[in-house]
This record gives structure tokens, C-alpha cells and sequence, in this order.
């Protein structure tokens, strides 16, 4: 939807960022009758750095069809998972039946999820200035809202608007590509799509990855490291390419982006007038960095608690929110947990160990902390596999 640049425009809730996290919000406040906008500063469908795998659990949360999104968007079905400390020997996990988990295309799921969303869009805007007007907001002097959700990702505006920071933030850098292979590349490529393959540093401070979705290759890493990722990146690609993973030469660089982790993140999360969900509140996962279902459910509960304010958005009412949110992911600032506070030496064997063993591999490393399928889905309370 385009709006002249000199029209004022009014909504009950503004949203800023329309990737997963803002489009789920929308979509779920539309339903409930609520005028929404989404504001973000690209067009979609636009290009969005990720590994770009979701489990069956995103797919119930947002009430989609994985058959039926697959119609016309990429959708690689995961049945395991390929593990190894770099440089070591790679333990395959299987999961056989229904898919454990799926690739996606950023570029598609993101359009697709906001163009379901039914609310009304402003796109190619970015965020520039926010204040406080009768009561609401204006953003940009354009914008009138009730209500503005700081949806932008780990940089987002209306984050730094309200001074969110954490006192000692675990931000996890990465860089990665992803492209389309060549049939040559294709008939070479010894990658499966069903089987994702993750290497794990040798100072278990990230991983890598290479992920094939159908015709589409993604290589990435990440680190919490940001200061020595460059040269972690070019020794793990050097690596790939040497055992024939990838292919040798890549059509364009790598791409970066950050985030937070929960619960070390300890940020503030709601104002008057004001919430932050997905990435904008450091909701990835501490042990595998996903930000997609956190993404999502941050939004699912967001929706709850801004439908029963009933148009009151004071500090005091939207604090549910940071009730729910710690309710579903714990508090934020929890003590480290045991292999947090091993020495250097101790990780290293200990990550070694646990990738050699295919039960640990299998059963702790992806059952519990990556697919994370022990715990309850959202919304209907019961562990997803």
C-alpha cells in the first residue's frame, strides 16, 4: 500500500519491522479486529541474511500448512542432522517419520507471512523520529498510533528509542550466503538437503553451518567472537572446499548480522505506549542462536496482552507482557550453566566427547538444544514430537 509522503496516517497499533516477528503480531492483532500498520524501511520481498530453518512448531504456531506454503515456496524437509567439531569426524543423527524441521528462504517466508498478515503496509520507510503527541505517538511525523512495537531486529529504532540495553549483553555475530547452484554445482554438491550439516569451533564459542534447500545453498558462521569472526569464517570456508563440502569459489561474499541471546539479555522491554518482541527484545535461543520461533511466540503473546488492554497501552498494563515472556522463556539474567564456566580446555574435550557419542550427539546436541522437542508448543501445551 503507498501513501503520499505529506499524508498523515493513523492506526491503533504502528509496528516497526515486518519480518517474522512483526508480521505474526500483526496477523494475530487483525484477527481480533485491532487497525494495525507495519512500517518497515525495504520493499519485500526482500533479501534477509539466515540459516533459515523452522520446526514443525512455527508452522502450528502460525497456523500454516506446510504442504500448502510449499506449493509455491521453498520448503527442504529436515530428517537429521550432520555434527562435528570442526576439522573432526562428523556423527549423523537421524530422525526418521515427519519432518524434525524445514528450510526456508527468508526472502519468501517473510513476504509470505506479511502479506497474510491483512494489515496495512508502509514499506521503503524507515524509522527516523518519535514523539510523544496527546497521548499517542507520531513517528516521523506522519505516523499516529497508540501504540508503536519495536519489531526491527537486533539494531531496531524503537529499541534505541527507549534506551533498551542490557548490562552485559552475549551478542552473537555471523556472516553468511546464500545461492543459487549451478547444475554442474548441483550434480557435485555432496550436500543432502535433509541433513544439515553443523561444525562446531574448537573453542565452542559458535558454529558453522552448510544447509541445502532444494536448488539453494546456504554457508554460515557465528560466533559470539565478533572481533575474530572474519578469520574463523575464512578458515572454515578454506576447510570446506578443501573436503569437497562447498564449492570453491562462491558467487559473492558473505553477509553479516547479530543478535542477542536469552536470557542473557537483560533489556527493557515495554514503555507507555511502547513494546519490543522478537529480536528487538534478545529472544534467540542460548544454545542454538534460532530467533525465528522465539520470534514468533514473543508476538503470539504480545497479541494476548495488547487485545485485553482494550486500548489502555500505560507501562503498568503492558508489564503482562513481560510476565508472559518470562514465563515462556525463564528470567533474563539466570546463572551460567555448568559447561558456561569450564575452563577453555575442559570445553574443548568435553564438546569433543559429546560429538563423538551418537546418543549424546543425537538426543542432547539437536533433540533438546537445537529443535528444542521436549518442550510444550504454545498453543496447545504439549511437547511437539
Amino acid at each position: 500500500m503507498s501513501h503520499d509522503s505529506h499524508e498523515l496516517i493513523t492506526a491503533d497499533v504502528l509496528i516497526v519491522g515486518g519480518g517474522p516477528a512483526g508480521s505474526t503480531l500483526a496477523w494475530a492483532l487483525r484477527q481480533a479486529g485491532i487497525d494495525v500498520l507495519v512500517m518497515d524501511k525495504a520493499e519485500f520481498p526482500r533479501s534477509k541474511v539466515c540459516a533459515g530453518w523452522v520446526t514443525p512448531a512455527v508452522f502450528r504456531a502460525l497456523d500454516i500448512d506446510p504442504g500448502r506454503y510449499a506449493e509455491e515456496n521453498v520448503l527442504q524437509a529436515i530428517h537429521g542432522f550432520r555434527t562435528a567439531l570442526q576439522g573432526g569426524q562428523g556423527v549423523h543423527s537421524e530422525f526418521p517419520g515427519e519432518p524434525v524441521s524445514y528450510g526456508i528462504r527468508r526472502i519468501e517466508f517473510d513476504n509470505y507471512l506479511l502479506q497474510r498478515s491483512g494489515a496495512r503496509l508502509l514499506l521503503g520507510e524507515p524509522f527516523k523520529t518519535m514523539r510523544r503527541d496527546s497521548g499517542c505517538w507520531m513517528v516521523n511525523d506522519r505516523v499516529r498510533a497508540r501504540l508503536v512495537v519495536g519489531a526491527g531486529g537486533h539494531f531496531c529504532p524503537v529499541a534505541r528509542f527507549i534506551g533498551a540495553k542490557s548490562a552485559s549483553e552475549t551478542v552473537v555475530a555471523a556472516k553468511e550466503i546464500e545461492f543459487e547452484l549451478s547444475p554442474d554445482q548441483k550434480a557435485q554438491c555432496p550436500v543432502n538437503g535433509d541433513v544439515p550439516e553443523l561444525y562446531f569451533t574448537p573453542d565452542c564459542k559458535g558454529y558453522g553451518w552448510v544447509f541445502r534447500k532444494g536448488d539453494y545453498l546456504n554457508i554460515g558462521l557465528g560466533r559470539e567472537d565478533r572481533h575474530s569472526l572474519s578469520r574463523h569464517v575464512e578458515q572454515f570456508l578454506e576447510e570446506l572446499a578443501d573436503a569437497g563440502r562447498i564449492p570453491a569459489s562462491l558467487p559473492a561474499k558473505l553477509q553479516g548480522h547479530a543478535y542477542l541471546l536469552y536470557p542473557h539479555a537483560r533489556q527493557t522491554l515495554v514503555d507507555d505506549g511502547v513494546m519490543l518482541i522478537g529480536d528487538a527484545a534478545g529472544l534467540a535461543y542460548r544454545q542454538s542462536g534460532e530467533g525465528i520461533r522465539p520470534a514468533v511466540e514473543s508476538a503470539l503473546l504480545a497479541a494476548e496482552v495488547v487485545t485485553a488492554c482494550q486500548a489502555d497501552y500505560s507501562v503498568s498494563q503492558l508489564q503482562r507482557y513481560v510476565a508472559r515472556l518470562r514465563e515462556r522463556f525463564g528470567e533474563e539474567s539466570t546463572p551460567p550453566r555448568l559447561p558456561e564456566i569450564l575452563p577453555p580446555r575442559l570445553k574443548q574435550l568435553a564438546a569433543g566427547w559429546l560429538m563423538r557419542n551418537r546418543y549424546l550427539s543425537k538426543n542432547l546436541l539437536i533433540r533438546r538444544w537445537f529443535l528444542r522437542m521436549d518442550e510444550t508448543d504454545l498453543t496447545t501445551g504439549r511437547a511437539w514430537v
